[in-house]
């Protein structure tokens, strides 16, 4: 799916849906638009790919709108250091389409659940253009590529929640690109990458573990969160410049559902033993 967060153009949100359309992504979610998704701007740009844009799903945060996903590649065009792995296109997919066939085990065909994984709102008798249909190139299920706002791009809080980030090159003079630009090379980029006669094919990245989906990895630092405040180690004041720190380890060890678990146990442990010498 593609992710776009606090998108303030009404003309870019359509170029999207016609974007995904042209690539064969069949989800698109929205972050807080700042526009009328729905507008007469943003029909006129998506053209055939309306029926996709009116799919859209609308999420007041970034965390709700990967909650179901387990790879996540932003992208970025900032020149600082990002908190997380920042790597070229190639690398970005390869890990990503690493995640095909990754799933929760419910049994619900991609076709029917779309590649987030979620169902959207039509129904089984509905209508689908071309623009509609699903082709090979599409993002795997539970995985997003997210792009930020037209002016400031990605907050470093948003780009802790992926496990890649993917810069694009440009001069180095000027490396902003515009909103739909930027999403059009990456589809591109990722429609070439998976169109290859041998296919994604393995590589280092295959051998990584699954990631634990996005929802799951956050319960687990809130509880983290709230023992470490109630034992001291955290302040209120700093507890989230420290906590950004652990989101950080955990991306870059693309830490798995079963690992997750065991931190919750012993966050669980430790509140237990805690609670238990409390007067």
């Amino acid at each position: 799916m593609v992710v776009l967060v606090e998108p303030a153009g009404p003309l870019n949100v359509g170029s999207a849906a016609r974007l995904c359309a042209n690539f064969g992504i069949v989800e698109l979610r929205l972050v807080a638009p700042r526009c009328d998704h729905l507008g007469d701007e943003a029909r006129r740009m998506a053209v055939h790919a309306q029926p996709l844009l009116e799919r859209a799903v609308v999420f007041p945060a970034l965390a709700a709108a990967i909650a179901d996903c387990r790879r996540v590649v932003a992208a970025s065009g900032r020149p600082e250091a990002a908190p997380v792995a920042v790597v070229d296109p190639p690398e970005a997919f390869a890990w990503l389409a690493a995640g095909d066939g990754e799933g929760d085990g419910d049994g619900a065909s991609s076709a029917a659940r779309g590649p987030g994984g979620s169902r959207g709102p039509d129904s089984p008798g509905r209508h689908h253009s071309p623009a509609d249909t699903p082709v090979p190139a599409t993002v795997p299920k539970v995985a997003a590529l997210v792009f930020g706002r037209e002016d400031r791009g990605l907050s470093n809080d948003e780009l802790l929640q992926a496990g890649r980030v993917l810069r694009i090159a440009a001069d180095p003079a000027y490396t902003s690109l515009n909103l739909s630009h930027a999403l059009a090379i990456v589809l591109y980029e990722w429609h070439r990458f998976h169109a290859r006669p041998s296919g994604p094919g393995p590589g280092p990245t295959t051998a990584l573990p699954t990631p634990v989906r996005r929802a799951d990895l956050e319960a687990a630092l809130a509880d983290a969160q709230a023992l470490l405040l109630e034992v001291g180690f955290l302040l209120p004041h700093t507890a989230h410049a420290r906590m950004a720190k652990v989101r950080g380890l955990l991306q870059r060890a693309q830490i798995d559902a079963d690992e997750v678990a065991m931190v919750r146990g012993m966050v669980r442990q430790l509140r237990w033993a805690t609670d238990r010498r409390t007067p």
